[in-house]
């Protein structure tokens, strides 16, 4: 590649886009909310709330010092993720805390780079850390998984017109804001009947001694707070566009 072309390609990357319409920031978030309570497409998108999930329990413990061993999707929206080092201790917990809340936080650090019309550079680190995780992936259903993710990240990032990058830019911010809260509801809601003893609170609770309740209380308080900033931040320049009467 020319250096003509490698300039192009970084001022591609790292350049603004359009800002989008006022509807389309309010459109693409009731989607994604309709997404979230409905019970199909939430089986369907629970998928990618699931990759992050996964992919925050793995960077903590990449960031913490513990040898990362692999990675595990599952086709009923489960995962597994495996690292090495002492079963105790402030690495563990911050392993074990990082999972609930990477989709609220990276749906935050997005919205963020889209208040910023950072679209495209958005979607390529999406692209970066999808392929990232890739290598750690231990079973075919999470190569699937990751392979057509990235697939379609790539793709909408290269090939598609700056109102479609918005549009589907602007879907997957809301959805992993609005999809990394529903998750605790249902991590209370199996602990309660049992069916989860070994949640990431459970063992977080082992660990610390404090109790498992608290963790999910602080998995949903976090969550809800990314919530709103990052809704704070998606709708504000939006609105602030919006023509109204008078």
């Amino acid at each position: 590649m020319s250096l003509d072309g490698v300039a192009e390609l970084w001022d591609r990357l790292v350049g603004t886009q359009p800002d989008p319409p006022p509807w389309l920031v309010l459109l693409t978030g009731l989607l994604a909310l309709t997404v979230v309570v409905t019970r199909l497409p939430w089986r369907i998108g629970r998928n990618a709330i699931t990759i992050a999930h996964e992919g925050g329990h793995a960077l903590a413990a990449v960031l913490t010092g513990r040898r990362l061993q692999g990675i595990r999707l599952h086709s009923d929206t489960s995962g597994l993720t495996l690292s090495a080092g002492r079963p105790t201790g402030s690495g563990m917990v911050f392993t074990l805390l990082a999972g609930y809340l990477a989709p609220s936080l990276i749906g935050l650090g997005g919205a963020w780079l889209l208040g910023g019309n950072r679209i495209t550079l958005l979607l390529w680190i999406a692209v970066a850390l999808l392929l990232a995780m890739l290598v750690m992936i231990r079973n075919v259903y999470g190569v699937l998984s990751i392979v057509v993710t990235t697939a379609v990240v790539l793709g909408v990032s290269w090939r598609a017109s700056p109102q479609v990058q918005a549009a589907f830019a602007y879907t997957g911010v809301w959805f992993l804001l609005l999809g990394g809260v529903r998750p605790v509801g249902e991590l209370q809601a199996l602990r309660r009947r049992g069916q989860l003893p070994q949640s990431d609170a459970d063992q977080l609770a082992w660990i610390t001694r404090v109790p498992a309740l608290v963790w999910v209380g602080l998995f949903g308080v976090v969550n809800i707070l990314a919530l709103v900033a990052g809704a704070a931040l998606l709708t504000g320049p939006a609105l602030d566009r919006l023509d109204l009467p008078g």
